[in-house]
């Protein structure tokens, strides 16, 4: 069947009779919010700015404004990380979700767990300084500079102390100024949170929660803390069958963050795993990688710092901040080692210069005691046993080498800041020219952690426009918060005006219902002209099920959808019924999440050079695959279960790491423990990401790259 007509013709645009309506979906006036449903869905298609550009537009005109540090001569002062092992009583996590909990609950709660936040203790720059007078080589010049001085030298006192107070001041303020940067780009800006406290709503600080408090979380907000799902806000008498849920002891207090994604059936399963219909939809991608967003259903897990894309809810916080599934990662973070691969090449070279430094002084000083000189009198004279030590020591050891490495670290961390790479370390700089193997996170990474839809697949006689259009109208309309699926859905006809054109006639929607698991389809009713159009976009087969087209149509679609599948691609089918005439079947969506524009290029590059890219992700392996087919990454992709679960160990299992170009569905310990596994087997490794998720292994890594938007946990490791 084909297209409705629309209520204008090119000829009408060509006279201006439709061409003013037509400029008025980008010019409308007003707030978006303050037009009506179709105007407004026309001006966000033809406005929509990607807010990552628009940030980097913007990110230079912004300064921090950040909280007052601690005094630099406060050594003694640490803040202190609380108990880790605390258990949140049962009880806590009962109260009502009209009422909530007491003032004094609060108070009592947060004596025992803390301020609902991670906090991360800032380094005193006081014992930065120091730090950068350790090592081999510079304990031989402060040798030097004590003999000096007790010697009476002054002259090579000066020098010596010269050299280390400037190899000092280089570093320190080298990386003093790439923190002030980092810290920068952090922002200040306080997550507020909704909570049921006393019987009223109140809009609180997040950091101010307790477990136990009664939450209200909705599209477009961060998930102040662990929480658990109670109910629909819009159906709180729900509240009863979660409490029945309960007291059965039916919830997983330790669920995985990628739990709900194991669960979930395919296309051919029938029912529901899970209890009822999901309420919301979470961005977890921080922390698991998964590109798509995830539902979440009555008694699931919410985790801090994702984001809810779809529903509204109630919930109630588990545990606070610093003992939730991302403050536990940042505990990891704090286990790595990270010495650096040049801070062990120079403490080599200092230990074996101090070796025969000292072997030559033991040698002078036994040839001296056969030539009878005294160890440090006449005091005016060259020709003691202490001025031949001073002597040896600095003959011995390059007093110039701390500072000329400094140096040339500090003009690279220059040039690389003008390229807007900002380097944390300065060894960083010289362990990523050492690089021979590179680990990477693939969503936000590699790829741009945004959903696109590729080539639809149109059934046959019908029009893509159309398909297009019918997609649309099946999406919500609700602009201020569109789940990930109907917003790419929508941004897409950006790239097929004339389905534009289509919606711009006079469509009303009469009634929209969004995704459930039952029916596993989004259907909208809407009326144009008189006529009724009902528009269905979701599951292939449950879409195929409502339409009556012949087995040739169907045993292709069914091909397409299982092909689509096998690549790793999101499938929705589209189709449509006017008035009371049968389904037509339109054809199906797919969506996969793009690579970077210049990903292949910067991997080709990198291979060339000889540092082969393994990619690590916690997308399904079908997905994983498929991107690395896109960026000529080779298919040797295995699962986490082949790494840990496969009965592989010692040599077998670092064998199968160092022959593997990735892995899937993997959580952070597995990541970290991929780099180390290289690291053990003698490569200088590197990691990027930009997740909470990847921080452990960015730590752990000779190099950590934490990329272009990266989460604070990356760019803290």
């Amino acid at each position: 069947m084909s297209a409705p007509r629309v209520s204008f013709s090119d000829k009408d645009m060509e006279n201006g009779g439709e061409g003013d309506r037509s400029r008025k979906w980008s010019q409308a006036p007003g707030n978006i919010e303050d037009l009506d449903e179709y105007t407004a869905l026309q001006k966000y298609i033809s406005t929509y700015k990607d807010p990552k550009a628009a940030e980097q537009a913007e990110g230079g005109d912004e300064e921090d404004a950040g909280g007052k540090p601690k005094k630099s001569w406060q050594f003694w002062k640490k803040d202190t990380a609380g108990p880790q092992n605390l258990t949140v009583p049962e009880e806590w996590l009962e109260a009502d979700i009209k009422q909530g909990i007491t003032n004094q609950q609060v108070e009592e709660r947060r004596k025992k767990f803390g301020w609902n936040e991670i906090v991360t203790e800032k380094e005193n720059l006081f014992l930065k300084f120091l730090g950068f007078f350790t090592g081999p080589v510079l304990y031989v010049m402060e040798l030097a500079v004590l003999l000096a001085a007790g010697l009476r030298d002054w002259v090579d006192f000066g020098v010596i102390i010269g050299i280390l107070l400037l190899n000092a001041f280089v570093g320190w303020y080298q990386e003093k100024q790439a923190a002030d940067v980092v810290a920068s780009l952090k922002g200040d800006i306080a997550m507020k949170a909704v909570v049921i406290r006393q019987g009223q709503e109140q809009d609180i600080k997040a950091r101010e929660l307790v477990p136990g408090d009664i939450v209200v979380i909705e599209e477009g907000q961060t998930v102040p803390s662990d929480c658990r799902l109670i109910c629909d806000y819009d159906s709180p008498e729900d509240f009863a069958k979660y409490k029945e849920i309960r007291e059965q002891h039916a919830l997983n207090p330790e669920e995985d963050p990628a739990g709900s994604e194991e669960k979930e059936g395919d296309d051919d399963e029938e029912g529901v795993a899970h209890q009822g219909l999901p309420i919301v939809a979470t961005d977890q991608s921080a922390i698991t990688g998964e590109s798509l967003a995830v539902d979440k259903f009555m008694g699931d897990m919410l985790y801090f710092t994702t984001g809810c894309k779809r529903g509204k809810c109630y919930a109630v916080v588990l545990t606070s901040a610093k003992f939730s599934f991302v403050g536990r990662t940042a505990t990891l973070v704090q286990g790595a080692q990270d010495q650096g691969h040049f801070k062990a090449i120079m403490n080599n070279i200092g230990t074996s210069l101090l070796v025969l430094v000292m072997f030559f002084i033991v040698a002078a000083w036994i040839g001296g005691f056969y030539r009878h000189l005294h160890i440090a009198t006449p005091e005016d004279s060259f020709n003691s046993l202490l001025y031949y030590v001073l002597i040896l020591f600095i003959i011995g050891v390059p007093v110039g080498l701390p500072v000329v490495t400094t140096t040339t670290l500090a003009v690279g961390a220059a040039y690389l800041a003008k390229q807007q790479a900002i380097v944390q370390k300065l060894t960083a700089i010289e362990s990523l020219a050492g690089v021979d193997i590179l680990c990477s996170d693939k969503t936000g990474t590699l790829t741009a952690n945004q959903l696109s839809i590729r080539e639809p697949y149109v059934a046959e006689g019908e029009d893509v426009n159309w398909m297009m259009a019918c997609a649309a109208l099946a999406s919500s309309h609700n602009i201020k918060s569109l789940d990930p699926i109907d917003k790419v859905t929508i941004l897409t006809l950006k790239r097929y005006p004339k389905a534009r054109d289509i919606l711009k006639d006079d469509w009303k929607t009469e009634k929209f219902t969004p995704f459930d698991p039952v029916s596993k389809r989004i259907t909208s009713i809407c009326t144009l002209r008189g006529d009724r159009f009902t528009c269905a976009k979701g599951a292939p087969k449950a879409v195929l099920n409502l339409t009556e087209c012949s087995p040739e149509t169907a045993n292709l679609f069914k091909e397409k959808a299982t092909e689509f599948a096998r690549r790793g691609f999101r499938s929705l089918g589209v189709a449509y019924q006017k008035n009371n005439e049968p389904w037509v079947l339109l054809g199906m969506l797919s969506m996969f999440d793009p690579p970077r524009e210049d990903t292949a290029q910067t991997i080709i590059e990198s291979q060339q050079l000889g540092v082969p890219v393994k990619m690590l992700t916690g997308d399904a392996i079908a997905i994983a695959k498929e991107t690395c087919k896109m960026l000529a990454l080779g298919t040797k992709v295995y699962n986490s279960h082949k790494l840990i679960g496969g009965g592989l160990s010692g040599s077998t299992q670092h064998d199968l790491v160092e022959k593997a170009d990735g892995f899937a569905e993997v959580f952070p310990e597995h990541k970290y423990q991929v780099v180390e596994m290289l690291q053990q087997r003698g490569h200088l490794t590197a990691m990027t990401g930009d997740g909470v998720n990847d921080a452990p292994s960015l730590k752990k890594a000779d190099c950590g790259i934490a990329v272009e938007g990266s989460s604070e946990a990356a760019q803290a490791a």
